[in-house]
């Protein structure tokens, strides 16, 4: 306990589990297997190594379309959620996040999907939100273009409503299963969504009881204004993708001003910043393993996924030469605004010309990169969570699962040697890892606004 009765904060750990890792040229290491990415094995693996070191969760991306250069690189390919069931299997703490856009569902067949995924863990799921701003998703569903970006966040919010309306749409005690009096469940105490808004028209009840944990744990990623709110109303947990320590710390300010003004609670929304570890027993050897992964990596992949990622034609950028100025956000305001934010600040914060900033990037799409050995990673890490940048990372390591182990070997024991995180799982779900409450049972009643 702190000198003030209160336990002392705790560090929030997950594993993104980016197919053979953050570096495109992962996969290219002598000891990868080139069909990791359809491997559930393999992200089995990744979980349990997770686990080992006491890890919060385990976090799947997702996309609804071939959207990176797959004559050089896997993708993130396998659906999440069923991924994520055969891990939870295979696991018996580790919480299991998963991606599902709003776009590209209906609220009652994700609310299921997630519900299910929910119960047959024990309580250790959670659903990040996103919003899908690519052009291939949008034309694998019937559209020309990509949704406009306030559209797309509208239809955002009251998804993610109607979702948490039919989560808690059973009380906790509406499931009595009395075979002497022949009473199976007290339908009283089960409340229809009875919702027809400006999105979606949803009459009954889901057809599943709560989880041990409530309902799944709501996570969010977003820098625009858009974003920002969608995650202040509904986000119980935020991935970030700051560059700075100060961009962190304000970052992390803001969202929770926004949260209060709610009408939640202070510190409301775990905010878990992007970080990719390439990890050496020195930092030259750190460094090494970068360059040598970097160099894994054709010159013209790198240039076509940072003019993807910042919207302009690649043959507007020079190896040799600094990003254009004055770049407009991508797709007229329309595209992905974290990425493009993260990787602008990271140039011009250190003037870096385009080779350089790729290489700084190891190659990858925005997240900070720490190159070093496992006690300056600690000492990163440390720094950020104690003085209020987040409460905690979501790991990108180099290579999966080596760049994995290498963490939990060698950055957590350093990281509970100093008390900041845990060596052994408090609960079994992952509510009780991030130190979230239980959400009421009951009927939510949407707000007026979605009508």
């Amino acid at each position: 306990m702190s000198p003030s009765g209160r336990a002392p904060r705790q560090l929030h750990l997950n594993i993104n589990a980016l197919h053979s890792g953050f570096v495109p040229s992962a996969w290219r290491l002598a000891d990868a297997d080139p069909r990791a990415f359809l491997d559930v094995n393999h992200y089995v693996r990744i979980a349990q190594i997770a686990e080992r070191a006491c890890l919060d969760a385990i976090f799947l991306a997702d996309n609804a379309a071939i959207a990176d250069q797959l004559d050089f690189r896997p993708i993130t390919a396998l659906e999440p959620t069923l991924l994520l069931a055969s891990v939870a299997a295979a696991t018996t703490h580790l919480g299991l996040i998963a991606t599902a856009s709003t776009s590209y569902n209906e609220p009652y067949n994700l609310a299921r999907r997630f519900a299910t995924l929910d119960l047959i863990s024990g309580g250790r799921a959670g659903w990040n939100i996103v919003t899908t701003a690519d052009l291939p998703s949008a034309r694998n569903f019937g559209l020309d273009a990509v949704p406009d970006h306030a559209q797309r966040y509208a239809r955002a919010d009251e998804f993610a409503a109607l979702v948490k309306t039919l989560w808690n749409s059973w009380e906790d005690g509406a499931f009595i299963g009395d075979k002497e009096a022949g009473r199976f469940v007290d339908m009283a105490r089960v409340h229809a969504a009875a919702h027809r808004g400006r999105f979606f028209a949803v009459q009954g009840a889901l057809n599943l009881p709560r989880s041990r944990q409530g309902h799944p744990v709501l996570v969010q990623a977003g820098a625009s204004g858009d974003g920002r709110e969608l995650a202040a109303r509904h986000a119980e947990a935020v991935f970030s993708a700051s560059q700075s320590f100060d961009e962190a710390r304000a970052y992390r300010d803001d969202l929770n001003a926004r949260a209060a003004r709610h009408g939640r609670g202070p510190n409301a929304v775990k905010v878990l910043a992007g970080l990719t570890t390439i990890i050496g027993a020195t930092e030259a050897e750190a460094l090494r393993r970068r360059d040598e992964l970097v160099d894994l990596i054709p010159w013209s992949y790198s240039l076509n996924r940072l003019a993807g990622i910042l919207g302009v034609s690649v043959d507007t950028l020079s190896l040799d030469e600094r990003l254009p100025d004055d770049l407009p956000p991508p797709g007229n305001g329309n595209g992905n605004h974290t990425f493009f934010n993260a990787t602008l600040a990271q140039a011009r914060a250190h003037g870096y010309t385009v080779r350089e900033l790729v290489r700084a990037l190891a190659g990858g799409g925005g997240h900070r990169v720490i190159v070093g050995t496992p006690e300056q990673i600690a000492d990163d890490i440390a720094h950020w969570f104690e003085r209020g940048a987040a409460d905690g990372f979501n790991l990108m390591p180099d290579a999966l699962p080596g760049g994995l182990e290498a963490f939990t070997e060698g950055v957590v024991p350093i990281l509970q040697r100093r008390g900041i995180f845990r060596r052994e799982y408090d609960g079994t779900t992952l509510r009780e890892h991030l130190g979230l409450a239980i959400p009421a049972d009951g009927r939510a009643v949407l707000q007026h606004e979605y009508a």
